[in-house]
């Protein structure tokens, strides 16, 4: 079944759904959903989370002399780093893979046809140790056909992705793989990418995002079993299940959410290892922010889209608990867009809606509820990512609002995203920039520009 088939019907359920909800239940029931799905999803990631902790995490050792896992017959670990104008971090990134504490690896960087000193810079290090090798590709053919270039060269059957401006724990290529070789079934691992960029309110704030919000969600989805995605900046893969699932997608706009759903459609079960940390860089400016979030947004609905018409049969049931979940978060998006304008109308034109004591009363509890929910939400986020990243607390105060802040750019994200998604005829392989990594690695290539210069 074509998935542009299901393209007029979805989105006359996600625009006219919301309005239909209304007429049959009433402008107050839709704003209850509004108000208290975020609530609701906030209770589910922190109990989720405390589950995880209880389960795992509490009895983990932690600490500066952790020895690291030990696996057993000690397989090969290939380390593949896509690159694209990657010079001014690919030395740190290499470097960082090269001194894993687990020595039996490889690494594969894979020059996806840069345009600046990334070819150079490579090469130089590929010459200075054995374990490093280097493909160039002639031009730039996107990030998926960099990975699976990569992983089609990799001598190993543990494929460990990471991106070129990622620098890895000392022992998160061990502890990604380490599940797979427990799990037969395992096909995909991911782990905890920490945030390197915090020179902006934008960057510090995001520090708590992906521990309160990323990081309770993975823990959550682990507990029932299925992860929305496995990220792309930090993942581990088995070849062979790659090889079941078809690689990854190079029409996707978001090669790691297209990934995650096909392992799992396919039977493939996926981990969240906390303990992979992976030093990651992030956009500090608003419209850096704002890009990235649309893309990720854009691919999720892309790859729903893509995988409905599969849903729809009985032996996919396993994933009809995330697939309702992600449905739920889109229709709440289009409730709030029209609540928010039904409930502007409502005062100044006499709209046949019982919105006399939904103006005040339900903002006012709702507000309330939903700041105790952030502040305890980011608590108990401190409470377990507190082993893994000092100084946290730190930050605190600028980040124990951002769940309120995060449905909004959800919400804003939604609305824009579908209906590009839907109202799209045909796909394009999916080419690569270079995104916003933050202000001080901005300063660091204008620095080294001019040095060069």
């Amino acid at each position: 079944m074509n998935d542009r088939r299901l393209t007029i019907p979805l989105l006359c359920v996600m625009l006219l759904g919301p309005l239909l909800a209304i007429w049959l239940l009433g402008f107050s029931a839709v704003l209850n959903f509004v108000l208290y799905y975020p609530l609701l999803m906030s209770c589910l990631w922190v109990t989720g989370g405390l589950m995880f902790w209880w389960r795992w995490e509490r009895r983990w050792p932690w600490g500066a002399h952790v020895p690291p896992p030990r696996l057993e017959g000690e397989p090969l670990i290939s380390i593949i780093v896509p690159c694209f104008n990657e010079a001014s971090h690919v030395q740190d990134t290499i470097g960082a893979a090269l001194t894993q504490r687990y020595r039996n690896i490889e690494v594969i960087a894979v020059n996806d046809g840069s345009s600046d000193e990334t070819a150079q810079l490579l090469n130089q290090l590929a010459a200075t140790n054995e374990r490093l090798r280097v493909i160039h590709l002639a031009r730039n053919q996107g990030k998926a056909i960099a990975l699976k270039t990569g992983a089609l060269a990799a001598r190993s059957e543990y494929l460990v992705c990471i991106d070129g401006d990622a620098m890895l724990g000392a022992d998160c290529a061990a502890y990604l793989v380490e599940p797979m070789l427990r799990n037969p079934r395992v096909g995909a691992v991911t782990g905890n990418p920490r945030i390197r960029t915090r020179s902006t309110l934008a960057g510090r704030i995001q520090v708590g995002e992906f521990s309160s919000i990323i990081g309770l969600i993975k823990r959550t989805q682990r507990i029932y079993g299925h992860l929305f995605t496995v990220s792309g900046v930090i993942a581990a893969f088995r070849r062979s299940a790659l090889h079941q699932a078809g690689y990854w997608s190079s029409d996707m706009i978001t090669e790691d959410i297209d990934i995650s759903w096909k392992l799992q459609m396919a039977g493939w079960r996926t981990f969240f290892e906390p303990r992979a940390l992976c030093w990651i860089l992030m956009p500090e400016t608003l419209r850096g922010l704002w890009k990235q979030r649309l893309r990720w947004a854009q691919g999720g609905a892309e790859v729903f889209v893509k995988q409905l018409p599969r849903l729809a049969h009985w032996r996919h049931r396993h994933m009809w608990g995330l697939a309702g979940e992600f449905l739920l978060s889109a229709l709440w998006a289009f409730c709030l867009f029209y609540a928010l304008c039904l409930y502007l109308l409502g005062w100044v034109l006499p709209l046949p809606l019982e919105m006399g004591t939904t103006r005040l009363t339900p903002l006012s509890f709702s507000g309330v509820i939903l700041a105790v929910a952030c502040v305890v939400q980011m608590t108990v986020s401190v409470f377990i990512e507190r082993r893994y990243e000092r100084g946290l607390l730190r930050v605190l105060p600028w980040i124990v609002w951002y769940p309120a802040a995060f449905w909004l750019l959800s919400f804003l994200c939604t609305l824009v995203s579908y209906p590009m998604v839907l109202v799209r005829k045909t796909r394009r392989r999916a080419r690569w920039t270079s995104p916003d990594r933050g202000l001080q690695s901005h300063r660091q290539q204008l620095l080294k520009g001019r040095e060069i210069g």
